[in-house]
C-alpha cells in the first residue's frame, strides 16, 4: 500500500506558474514510475507527464516545453513544475504511481486525492 499526498494547486493568471508536489508514504521510485494526470470537467482523465523508475521523463504534446516533472528520491516526492500556464490547463491534477505509466497503457496503481489548478484568462 502506498499513500500519495498532493499539494501546490491553486488559482493563477494565464502565463503564470505553479509547482505541484506529490509525497509518497514510502520509497517507491526504484520500482515504480510516477505520473501526473489531469481531468477537466466533462473530459476524460489524461496523462500529462510521467517519469520512469530510471528517471526518464515524458510529456503530453500539449505541455511539452512548459511543464517539467522531477523527483527527490530522499524525500520520496515528485514534482510538476508548470510554467506559461493557459486557461486550458485548468483541471484537477492527480499524482499516480504504477509499474508502467505511458500513453496507451490503462491507468493503474495508486492515486493521490487530486489538487485543483485553475488558470484565469
Amino acid at each position: 500500500q502506498v499513500q500519495l499526498v498532493e499539494s501546490g494547486g491553486g488559482l493563477v493568471q494565464a502565463g503564470g506558474s505553479l509547482r505541484l508536489s506529490c509525497a509518497a508514504s514510502r520509497s517507491i521510485f526504484r520500482f515504480n514510475a510516477m505520473g501526473w494526470y489531469r481531468q477537466a470537467p466533462g473530459k476524460q482523465r489524461e496523462l500529462v507527464a510521467a517519469m520512469t523508475s530510471g528517471g526518464s521523463p515524458d510529456y503530453a504534446d500539449s505541455v511539452k516545453g512548459r511543464f517539467t516533472i522531477s523527483r527527490d528520491n530522499a524525500k520520496n516526492t515528485v514534482y510538476l513544475q508548470m510554467n506559461s500556464l493557459k486557461p486550458e490547463d485548468t483541471a484537477v491534477y492527480y499524482c499516480n504511481t504504477a509499474p508502467i505509466i505511458r500513453v496507451g497503457v490503462p491507468p493503474s496503481g495508486y492515486w493521490g486525492q487530486g489538487t485543483q489548478v485553475t488558470v484565469s484568462s
